[in-house]
């Protein structure tokens, strides 16, 4: 055990692992704090439909030659608010909505990418990520975001709480529901299309999903779900890194597998203190 700490030790004293590792950070902490609301406001669907249909802007970008990390962003931002508005003007339900953007959209990118011929990053990136791909710029772009995301909450705290448990009384007090929904969908779509290059299209999801379902387990203030989701989204990125360097496991899988053991540890915490106290 000694030789295999001696070995992670040595690894993460390379660039791109510490990239890795502050990369995997960055977005624990923003997935985890915005995957508090998104939870309680029942938008862990529309997150992944986001992150699914993001296949799509990264397929378009290949078509056109450019970057698919460029095209991304403003895509996942475009996409949300796209999806948003046919929220609020169709009469279809939010899930039956969803479910016709997250397959279409998937189908249409994967016809897409049948013209692009052998992309070089390769399929299994896209779909798993690859957190050892993320660059300077990358966590320059998350750490701004992060900034903007805790700015953002911290300011509207007691508003987004009201719009969380209790909209019809938000609207009541003449909060503008429709312009905190846009910014929370817009950093939302931000959030997810940064960490898809760590954890892929599929696991997106999971991602800001898992350390939230988590916190509110333990939680018991509002204010505390909102940490503690966060710190256990960056947590779990940690340790998620430290497991995938010791098994040489994927990145990806290992960080979502790490944010499930979590999940499940506090779902026993408190059958185990009923059992101390029998």
């Amino acid at each position: 055990m000694p030789t295999e700490l001696t070995r992670i030790l040595e690894l993460f004293q390379f660039p791109f692992m510490q990239r890795a590792m502050m990369g995997g950070i960055l977005t624990g902490l923003m997935g985890g704090m915005l995957g508090s609301f998104t939870i309680l406001r029942q938008l862990s669907f529309f997150s992944d439909a986001l992150g699914h249909s993001a296949l799509l802007g990264i397929s378009i970008g290949l078509l056109l030659g450019l970057n698919p990390s460029v095209v991304l962003l403003p895509f996942a931002v475009v996409f949300a608010l796209v999806v948003t508005y046919l929220l609020e003007r169709t009469r279809l339900w939010t899930d039956a909505l969803l479910n016709i953007i997250y397959s279409s959209s998937l189908a249409i990118a994967i016809i897409t990418l049948s013209f692009v011929g052998q992309y070089k990053g390769g399929l299994n990136n896209l779909l798993f990520g690859d957190i050892l791909a993320v660059r300077e710029p990358d966590l320059v772009f998350s750490a701004g975001l992060l900034l903007v995301c805790t700015i953002f909450i911290g300011l509207t705290l007691r508003t987004q709480m009201l719009l969380t448990l209790h909209e019809p009384l938000a609207i009541a007090r003449g909060v503008s529901v429709s312009a905190h929904r846009t910014a929370f969908i817009v950093l939302l779509s931000l959030v997810v299309g940064i960490s898809i290059k760590a954890i892929g299209v599929l696991l997106v999801s999971a991602f800001v999903v898992i350390p939230a379902c988590a916190a509110r387990l333990l939680s018991r203030t509002f204010a505390n779900y909102v940490v503690l989701s966060a710190g256990l989204g960056a947590l779990s990125a940690v340790v998620g890194m430290v497991v995938s360097a010791l098994f040489n496991l994927p990145s990806g899988p290992s960080i979502v597998a790490t944010q499930l053991a979590i999940f499940l540890t506090t779902m026993a915490l408190p059958r185990l203190r009923v059992l101390g106290h029998g």
